[in-house]
């Protein structure tokens, strides 16, 4: 147990060094483009902190491990709703009243009805995660109209970008993320065996917050350094969408049945999403509060899934 404690650790760190890689180099092609900072937040940093959970599903798919699949994925989710933006919202205010952020809200919320429609079959496959697909296609026609619309005027200039060494972070990025994910699905395995732990609970809450590590470290430090908290929401709000509209769809290919339930989980998401959507149409911010209600959720959620009660 001590060495797969050990690996568990050490894949975090890997899965955060191969994120660091792959967002540093994002930003600065995105900076490049001259893509605004709810763009970057949403396309760029929200597909590249999903990474990790895209790599941990997938590896854990081919090895038949469903519940470490779907429990990463449902885990991170809640994880960067009721968490990230929560701890996010105790250090800088978060306005929510911006159009895009808005539609961004209600995507969210579409999101959690179609994930009912997924998560209540008995089985995932092509037929019932194809909503999911579908909605990852609306998102990304979404983020295409943002792009065209929020392109700003001026393209960053900065002389020291160099093409070559963008892209070969990103590749190096990608093979962490990769290796983290491996080491990640085996130490967690591992625990769930010694601990007499179920599988899907071991990778809702610690394989999950290692996936969501990314989110985490990008959010507070945009928080912290007071940068433009479109960014933030940006990453949490993309970064679910592509967990479950595209991860958690494209895993139909595997076609395994659940064998946990995933009541609790949607309710959680529901309320959450439906709280952001408030927020955001009785343009209030996302502050002490708020955060305070997210992290308590979260806490609920957690003692859940350790049958506290």
């Amino acid at each position: 147990m001590v060495v797969s404690t050990f690996l568990l650790i050490a894949s975090v760190l890997v899965l955060f060094l191969g994120a660091e890689f792959s967002l540093d180099a994002s930003e600065k092609l995105g900076k490049k483009l001259g893509l605004s900072p709810l763009v970057i937040g949403m396309l760029l940093i929200g597909f590249g902190t999903s990474l990790p959970e895209f790599f941990v599903a997938h590896i854990a798919g081919v090895q038949g491990k469903s519940d470490i699949a779907v429990g990463s994925l449902i885990g991170s989710n809640i994880a960067n709703l009721c968490l990230v933006l929560g701890l996010s919202g105790l250090i800088v205010k978060i306005p929510l009243s911006n159009y895009s952020i808005k539609k961004q809200t209600i995507v969210h919320i579409v999101l959690a009805f179609f994930l009912v429609f997924t998560l209540s079959q008995t089985q995932l496959n092509i037929f019932t995660a194809s909503p999911l697909l579908v909605l990852c296609g609306i998102y990304l026609f979404i983020l295409y109209k943002e792009m065209s619309a929020q392109k700003e005027e001026q393209v960053d200039s900065d002389d020291d970008f160099n093409p070559a060494k963008v892209f070969f972070k990103l590749i190096v990025g990608f093979g962490f993320l990769y290796l983290g994910g491996e080491l990640l699905v085996k130490s967690g395995t591992d625990l769930c065996v010694a601990l007499g732990i179920s599988e899907y609970v071991i990778s809702a809450i610690f394989i999950a917050f290692g996936t969501s590590f990314p989110e985490l470290v990008t959010s507070i430090l945009a928080a912290l350094k007071k940068k433009d908290s479109d960014l933030i929401v940006g990453n949490i709000i993309g970064s679910n969408l592509f967990n479950c509209a595209f991860i958690l769809g494209s895993l139909g290919i595997y076609e395994f049945s659940f064998s946990s339930k995933f009541q609790f989980e949607l309710g959680a998401l529901f309320l959450t999403s439906s709280i952001l959507v408030f927020l955001s149409f009785s343009n209030r911010m996302f502050h002490r509060k708020s955060s305070a209600i997210f992290i308590a959720i979260y806490g609920v959620i957690v003692a859940h899934w350790l049958n506290v009660f």
